[in-house]
Parts: structure tokens; C-alpha cells; sequence
């Protein structure tokens, strides 16, 4: 499908219209029937197992995958049409594993602006509780990571990542299951925090942990690459269906 040329000024509805996706490599169908309506200022929730679809469907909307059946619609024209560097532009990612530079932490960050001033990243980095931390370290802001951030734990490097997307302020935030590596209260702190401060823009959370998701205005729950259960979570849980039985399970085994 060749690129668009409809530039995107500014997205106010994204609606995924009866997409299947069956990865063209593995021929393993990961979507199936999947239908979805986001408009901006939404935060909106995927939770399911491991394997149920979630990350998928961010891979289809940021372009890695192209549909092939069913449509992905932007402001009600077809993804195929628009133009992917300007759609792209509008979206920031923090993917399930994280990538880092051998550089300072400081530039690990300012990857996500290279024109970020200081207050921008201390800014970013306090969002992602990760600022006082940073403070700990002799060189601070000029710490030097290794090789993809081996001096940080798993939780610092998903908060390092966090920072790095925050800092670009964009219209659409999707955070794809990064948070697996830092404790229940951490991901509380930080989900707060972005709840605070991107007010009125558009979040996209993928999720296992109910924790990390109660607060959005619409929650699907994804099994075999469909929704099978949507709502909120006061109307999930009155519902007694799939996501009753993971809270249920999730508050006596949190993680």
C-alpha cells in the first residue's frame, strides 16, 4: 500500500472498523474481528494475557503492520491514505522492551527531543519517578550508560524509556505493557502523574496488571485478538465477566 499524502494536522478520532491481521511471516492470526473507536483526550485501555492481541494492535496503528482486511480510519479517512510521517509525528511509543544508548542518561532522554531544555527533562523524569534516583548517582543527569542501559535495573530502564516519550508531549502517548518491571505503587505514581499533565490528549495503555489501567474511560478486554468484554472499570466489574475474575485474581496475587 503506498504511503498517503493527507497531512494530519491534529487526530480526533481513530477507529479500527472489523480488522483481522494474520502475521505475514508466522502466518499466526494475532487480530480477529477487532473493533475500536478513539477520539482525542480518551484514555484508553487493552488488557489481556500474554499473546491475547494487545501489542498487536499497536502494531497495526503506528504502521509496523499494514491491514490487509478490515480498515483503520484517522479522522474517517483511511490509514492508507494519510501520510505516515506526519501521523507518525504525532505519536510516541514506550514499547515492552526498551532500547538505550551507550551515552548519558541526560541524551538517553533528549533522544525523545533533541531540543529539550533542562527543566524539560528534569520535568519528564519526575513524571516517571525517576528524577530523585537519578540524583543518587555521582554524575547525575551526565551518568554514562552501558551497553543498553546494563548499570540500570529493568524498573529504571522502563522509567528511563517513559521519560524519553513524555518529553515530546504528543498528541497520542501509548505506553505498550512498560511498566511489568516496576512495583504496583511506582506504576501508580507515574500513571498519575501522566493522567495529570497530559489532560485532554489521547493515552493508549496495553496492560496485564489491572492497576495500571482503572482510571481509563474505556477498557477492552482482548482474548484471541478480539474485545470481548468494553466498558469502565465500575461497569466491568458489576459485569462479573472476564475482567471481575482478573481483578478477583489480581488483588490476591498483585503481580
Amino acid at each position: 500500500v503506498p504511503n498517503g499524502n493527507t497531512n494530519v494536522n491534529t487526530i480526533e478520532k481513530i477507529e479500527f472498523k472489523e480488522v483481522h491481521f494474520t502475521y505475514p511471516e508466522t502466518q499466526v492470526t494475532a487480530i480477529s474481528n477487532f473493533n475500536c473507536t478513539i477520539h482525542a483526550g480518551d484514555t484508553v485501555a487493552f488488557i489481556g494475557a500474554t499473546g491475547s492481541g494487545k501489542s498487536s494492535i499497536v502494531q497495526l496503528l503506528t504502521r509496523m503492520y499494514l491491514v490487509r482486511q478490515g480498515n483503520i480510519f484517522i479522522n474517517g479517512e483511511p490509514m492508507e491514505t494519510i501520510d505516515e510521517k506526519s501521523f507518525r509525528e504525532k505519536i510516541r511509543v514506550v514499547p515492552q522492551d526498551v532500547f538505550l544508548f551507550s551515552d548519558s542518561i541526560l541524551n538517553n532522554v533528549k533522544f525523545g527531543k533533541q531540543d529539550a531544555t533542562a527543566e524539560e527533562v528534569e520535568k519528564a523524569c519526575k513524571m516517571a519517578d525517576l528524577h530523585s534516583t537519578i540524583m543518587e548517582f555521582p554524575d547525575k543527569y551526565e551518568t554514562l550508560l552501558g551497553e543498553r542501559g546494563i548499570n540500570l535495573s529493568g524498573g529504571q530502564k522502563q522509567r528511563l524509556s517513559i521519560a524519553r516519550a513524555l518529553i515530546g508531549n504528543s498528541e497520542i502517548l501509548i505506553l505498550d505493557d512498560c511498566l511489568s518491571a516496576v512495583d504496583t505503587q511506582t506504576e501508580e505514581h507515574i500513571l498519575e502523574a501522566i493522567k495529570a499533565d497530559r489532560f485532554g490528549k489521547t493515552n493508549i495503555i496495553v496492560s496485564h496488571r489491572i492497576s495500571g489501567i482503572q482510571h481509563a474511560n474505556q477498557i477492552h478486554v482482548i482474548q484471541e485478538g478480539t474485545t470481548i468484554e468494553s466498558g469502565t472499570h465500575s461497569e466491568l466489574i458489576n459485569r462479573n465477566g472476564e475482567y471481575a475474575r482478573l481483578f478477583q485474581q489480581q488483588q490476591v496475587h498483585p503481580n
